[in-house]
């Protein structure tokens, strides 16, 4: 195997980009890039800390990561699993990334900055979803953002409605946790609660 270790062996094999690759580089929002933000109901959250790193899937109506300012997003920490992997990244470690997805466009966009953790009841208040208000918000400043080309939604092929796998040919959930916790968490009532659960929790 062939290790590629330096940064001159890379440059060797890929050599440098273009012009497209580079001038769409913006440390601010731009008036294109608001409205990917505003259109993009789900973004990839990406943190480090002491651990290591972590990538987690936020979602929400489209616009859910509200444009503070041309250098500020913010971002309403939703109900999930509690594990709060991202949050105890932030607060020791304030860099993070972002990718927007929108269904049915081959363009995404990366925002790489530094965050940190609201918990200003105002702020908290003016995130509320059916009366139901965030525990936190993510702040975060912008570094740097610039669109993806759609290169790897092409090959994809990701929102072609006759790609989606059928559920059915998947672990669920509930199969997943009875096996790894030798049937004590999970199993069929777990799977079979879940849609009313999911329901009762989005927010």
């Amino acid at each position: 195997m062939t290790v590629i270790s330096t940064i001159e062996q890379l440059e060797a094999i890929y050599g440098f980009p273009n012009d497209a690759s580079t001038v769409k580089v913006a440390d601010c929002v731009t008036p294109a890039y608001r409205m990917l933000i505003e259109r993009s109901p789900f973004a990839a959250l990406a943190t480090s800390g002491p651990e290591g790193l972590d990538c987690s899937p936020r979602g929400d109506l489209a616009g859910f990561v509200r444009i503070h300012d041309d250098k500020t997003l913010m971002l309403p920490d939703r109900r999930g699993n509690n594990r709060v992997d991202s949050l105890r990244n932030i607060v020791r470690d304030p860099r993070v990334a972002l990718l927007f997805l929108i269904p049915g466009s081959g363009t995404t966009l990366r925002v790489n900055g530094r965050a940190h953790l609201s918990a200003d009841p105002g702020l908290l208040a003016s995130f509320a979803m059916e009366g139901k208000m965030p525990r936190s918000v993510i702040v975060m400043t912008i570094e740097e953002l610039y669109f993806q080309c759609a290169r790897a939604i092409v090959r994809s092929d990701l929102w072609n409605p006759e790609k989606r796998v059928d559920p059915k040919t998947l672990p669920t959930p509930g199969e997943i946790l009875a096996g790894m916790s030798d049937n004590k968490v999970g199993g069929e009532k777990y799977d079979r609660e879940w849609p009313e659960r999911a329901a009762q929790t989005l927010w």
